[in-house]
């Protein structure tokens, strides 16, 4: 493995430290709001790798991150919702690669950035929930990211406009966001593992791009501690908002080109 790290920096170095600033970059939203890293890094890499070389070490990378970040969150996840939000999920997710497989993808997709940027808006204008929601919505929250998940691997937006609309402290909110999306990433993980997608070069890749990870995360969790609770929400929401934007002009794209 270490030949073969030597080989792909020493080989590829130009891609190598474009890539990594992609990563650098990305790394610092997801340890400052707990989301956004995926999106993010496969929408940069993708403008000079292909995807299915990249989509594997991504996952890998979500892992790292969420493990890096676990010890100084794990007191302030919401467990309970989480349980309910992966029942959801998990129910929900077959439904999503079935509609993968019968429907056009660039329609989902625009339907959703759209949802989301509408909701984002709404939030940022003052619209919040009065108390958090119970099992039966936070379950079907998890279902309505199950299904985005799994129609065009984009699950986090659902998830997120539920925690940031919420009653709960920004830090409850961020851990719990964090959480879910490491268990969700495992799933994913194993999913990539079972079809054959995790190679060699994904491991390298994974070894070539962490130092840029591990650095983003300390550098965007430092971001986070210093930021009042409402700062941080409205960032979050302008973020969100970004990633919408980002998928609308995907799919509109897409179907451009169809």
């Amino acid at each position: 493995m270490f030949d073969a790290l030597l080989a792909y920096t020493t080989d590829n170095w130009q891609t190598l430290a474009l890539s990594s600033s992609a990563i650098f970059l990305a790394a610092i939203v997801r340890g400052f709001s707990g989301f956004g890293f995926s999106l993010l890094s496969i929408t940069a890499l993708s403008l000079i790798l292909p995807a299915r070389e990249i989509v594997p070490t991504i996952f890998l990378l979500e892992v790292a991150a969420s493990l890096n970040m676990i010890p100084s969150i794990w007191r302030d996840i919401d467990w309970r919702s989480i349980g309910w939000l992966l029942l959801g999920y998990v129910i929900a997710l077959p439904f999503g690669i079935f509609a993968l497989a019968r429907f056009p993808e660039a329609p989902m997709q625009l339907a959703m950035a759209l949802f989301v940027l509408a909701t984002a808006i709404m939030m940022l204008r003052g619209f919040r929930l009065e108390r958090t929601p119970g099992a039966t919505a936070t379950a079907v929250t998890g279902g309505a990211s199950g299904i985005f998940n799994g129609a065009f691997g984009i699950g986090g937006p659902p998830v997120v406009l539920f925690y940031f609309s919420t009653p709960a402290a920004a830090a409850v909110s961020r851990a719990s966001v964090i959480a879910f999306f490491l268990s969700t990433d495992v799933l994913g993980l194993a999913g990539h593992w079972y079809e054959g997608l995790i190679t060699t070069q994904s491991f390298v890749q994974f070894l070539a791009w962490l130092p840029a990870l591990l650095l983003g995360v300390w550098v965007g969790a430092r971001g986070f501690k210093r930021i009042d609770q409402a700062t941080f929400r409205r960032a979050v929401l302008v973020l969100l908002m970004l990633l919408a934007v980002i998928s609308l002009a995907k799919a509109l794209f897409d179907l451009a080109q169809s």
